[in-house]
């Protein structure tokens, strides 16, 4: 079959006024594929190019399956490089970003309104639900509105007295207390909405002693918009697919299960050296600098004597960094199993 610069050759010497044994001799083809293509209007074919060699190349294999142990999550193209950069990988995120279009294409982004805070006014709470059943796994998760310098706190229940220390643990980590917390419909938060008239609700007791012990304003996003809240919303999608599933895949891969343990630890290195210091979509800064410059606006965070735990902080690393002090085991047990996990 020809190819199309063929068939377009036949077309023009047609128009110019030549037989078909004349195109035939001049296209050096047989007449009978001249009338072919004239009389059927065949359209060329297309020969298909050999694909290029690229540095990808010897990562394909670990790349899908990479992506088969993260089903039915996924793991980003920001992630993936960064494993496969470790592995010897010296091409471009672009040829990577490729590739992976192929294994799933791209969704397009849900546009949304963003609602801007000032510095120290808003922080945003939400419980992140990642494994339920008899070995539940949640995520205390909070954002400051401003500088979205974020904490995350995994626990096996989603109790008010958990959510308490999670909100201590997260006012040690920022250094300080904002003016206001936004909720959506948490059981431990809210118990009856405009129970007083219009905006004046029934919250939990053991939050409004919180509230007033640290000096903040407990406050709701309104009913059926929970996107009031989207940036702790979307930080819990990043949480998802950025950190939890490539590390449930890769302990998947060695036949372990993540424990809460674990993930806490784990978690507060990817805060440190992934999340809170990485270009922000929306302020197009990091989130470590904007905390930086917010602390000053954070109301001092004094906790109550019977309730003061000294919290070991590592010189070495960043502000803001400390170890949870549930954590039950030694730091070296689960360094371990994730070395067993890359093995």
């Amino acid at each position: 079959m020809l190819k199309q610069e063929g068939v377009v050759e036949i077309k023009i010497l047609k128009r110019q006024g030549y037989s078909i044994r004349g195109i035939a001799r001049e296209l050096g083809i047989s007449r009978n594929t001249v009338r072919e293509y004239l009389r059927t209007g065949k359209q060329p074919v297309y020969s298909s190019r050999p694909r290029r060699k690229t540095k990808l190349d010897a990562f394909r294999s670990y790349i899908q399956e990479r992506v088969i142990a993260a089903k039915p999550g996924w793991i980003p193209a920001t992630v993936m490089e960064r494993e496969i950069h470790e592995l010897g990988y010296q091409g471009s995120i672009r040829t990577l970003r490729n590739y992976l279009v192929e294994l799933k294409p791209m969704a397009k982004p849900d546009p949304v309104v963003r609602f801007e805070t000032e510095p120290g006014q808003q922080m945003q709470v939400d419980w992140g639900v990642f494994r339920r059943g008899k070995d539940p796994l949640s995520a205390f998760v909070a954002s400051l509105g401003w500088s979205r310098y974020s904490y995350v706190e995994f626990v096996t229940d989603e109790r008010f007295e958990t959510l308490k220390g999670c909100h201590e643990n997260a006012f040690a980590y920022f250094q300080g207390v904002p003016k206001e917390i936004l909720y959506d419909n948490m059981k431990t938060v809210i118990q009856q909405r405009n129970a007083y008239g219009s905006g004046l609700h029934r919250f939990h007791p053991g939050l409004w002693d919180l509230a007033k012990q640290t000096g903040f304003t407990p406050r709701l996003c309104q009913p059926y918009r929970a996107r009031t809240k989207g940036k702790v919303e979307r930080f819990i999608g990043y949480l998802r697919h950025s950190f939890y599933v490539p590390l449930v895949a890769q302990l998947k891969q060695a036949g372990l299960t993540l424990d809460v343990e674990t993930a806490n630890i784990e978690v507060l290195k990817w805060l440190r050296d992934v999340a809170n210091v990485r270009d922000h979509q929306t302020t197009l800064e990091q989130p470590l600098i904007r905390w930086q410059q917010e602390i000053a606006a954070l109301q001092a965070y004094r906790p109550k004597p019977d309730n003061l735990v000294e919290l070991p902080v590592k010189e070495s690393l960043t502000p803001g960094y400390f170890e949870p002090v549930n954590l039950q085991h030694d730091l070296s047990v689960y360094e371990t199993i994730l070395l067993e996990a890359q093995a």
